[in-house]
């Protein structure tokens, strides 16, 4: 029978995802582990291979198709014996998704199963909303998630994504239009007491209230990409549940510089070239790896039940990438050597910028730290991005006057600020963490040994 080929989850996160190219056409043959298309995610591009064998008989979803639903059938492939020609929808049952190359641990499985196909008419005329084995509503994880916020019945709204799935916007025309009921207050006699839904987050003016302050045609309007909008969820989220705390301090630097410039032209060559080229960036990674080893109980994240009180200092790095960023990680950096950390971060900045990296490069991490200094800021403050506790914003270093033993004297001084989850990490631990990171910064010598 025909099987149904599904838009992969390509990491946990995932609840859309852009159809950028087919590389099969319809009527090709199909061989287990061949590259079928290319999926743009928020934060990357990644290759999508078969997991079954046939000919392709349909394509569902056009190439360069934005916001493919996870679990959304793309195409059918035509099983041994079958008229290719003959397929024209997606066929009932027998779906199987298609495997995402890159990402090596498994695909976690989607919140509802593939839909089978529908009459025709169904999604049109059904009442309320499509039902899952005859009980749940057929609705995105997006979706589902704004409903439960805004107490919401799914049952009693109608979807129009496909087979009458319900996506964001139904749930957002309910919201505004009134149009579902009331999610039920109380569950039956003899369940379990479910948890209280979160306070939804508070909503900006609309679009319409933002457009209205400007006069028309004096602005472009730029439709917002995966990135974007998945960096302004995040960021909206995280300061509107994690209780920022800020410690800011300065640190000298000229022992490190030394240092750098040292190693450096000591490191041997490879191929013509420098086996390694220390940044000073990679120096504050290895500083704040080295610090969290010791200051364990900052190297945490925070779960409603318990503290997670990490093993191992997964750094993660923010890079700017054409519209927006990302923050790769560099894994058990207290155990590697600066040149591993440099090298590293060389390979995945260039990846990154190619939108390249796998989903577990990137994914995870138990602290970032985000460096402005080479456009010249002075200081600031990042956003923790959940689920570290802590992030570190490192400014530009510059010559400054200093009092050393009484005297004034010049030394060149970087400020950082450390943003910490205030329920994880709170003020006098923060500041230790910190001290901790200045002792290696300003002592650099202690990252060798």
């Amino acid at each position: 029978m025909p099987t149904n080929i599904l838009m992969p989850a390509l990491s946990p996160t995932m609840e859309k995802g852009n159809l950028a190219k087919w590389l099969k056409k319809e009527g090709d043959t199909i061989k287990s582990g061949d590259i079928i298309a290319e999926i743009e995610t928020d934060k990357a591009t990644m290759e999508v291979e078969a997991v079954d064998e046939g000919v392709l008989a349909k394509i569902v979803v056009p190439e360069g198709t934005a916001d493919v639903a996870v679990n959304e059938v793309i195409g059918v492939i035509a099983g041994e014996g079958e008229d290719a020609k003959s397929i024209s929808a997606p066929a009932a049952g027998g779906a199987a998704p298609a495997k995402a190359e890159a990402p090596k641990a498994e695909a976690p499985k989607a919140e509802a199963p593939a839909p089978a196909a529908a009459p025709a008419a169904s999604a049109a005329s059904a009442p309320a909303a499509a039902k899952l084995n005859g009980s749940r509503p057929f609705a995105s994880p997006l979706a589902r998630r704004i409903a439960k916020d805004a107490g919401l019945d799914l049952a009693a709204i109608n979807g129009s994504g496909p087979h009458g799935r319900i996506v964001e916007k139904d749930v957002e025309a309910a919201k505004k239009g009134g149009g579902a009921k009331a999610a039920p207050a109380a569950a039956p006699a003899g369940a379990p007491a479910a948890k209280p839904a979160a306070a939804p987050l508070a909503a900006g003016p609309s679009d319409e209230q933002v457009k209205k302050l400007f006069a028309p045609g004096s602005y472009e309007e730029i439709p917002h990409d995966n990135m974007r909008k998945t960096i302004a969820r995040r960021l909206t989220e995280a300061k509107q549940t994690i209780p920022h705390f800020y410690v800011t301090l300065d640190c000298e630097l000229d022992a490190l510089l030394k240092l750098r410039a040292e190693l450096n032209t000591a490191a041997p060559e490879k191929d013509g070239k420098p086996a390694y080229k220390l940044s000073v960036n990679d120096m504050v990674i290895k500083a704040l790896a080295l610090a969290l080893r010791a200051v364990p109980d900052a190297n945490v994240s925070w779960t409603d039940g318990a503290m997670l009180k990490h093993k191992h200092a997964d750094v993660g790095v923010a890079v700017s990438i054409p519209g927006g960023l990302i923050t790769p990680i560099i894994r058990d950096a207290e155990q590697k050597t600066l040149s591993q950390i440099s090298n590293e971060m060389k390979d995945y900045a260039a990846r990154a910028k190619a939108r390249k990296l796998k989903p577990e490069e990137y994914q995870g991490g138990t602290t970032a730290v985000s460096n402005l200094g080479m456009f010249g800021v002075k200081d600031f403050a990042a956003v923790v991005n959940p689920p570290h506790a802590t992030i570190l914003a490192v400014g530009a270093g510059e010559p400054r006057v200093i009092v050393k033993n009484g005297q004034p004297a010049v030394a060149t001084v970087m400020s950082v600020t450390l943003s910490t989850d205030h329920r994880a990490v709170d003020g006098a631990l923060g500041a230790e963490l910190l001290q901790a990171f200045k002792g290696y910064i300003e002592k650099p010598m202690a990252m060798l040994v």
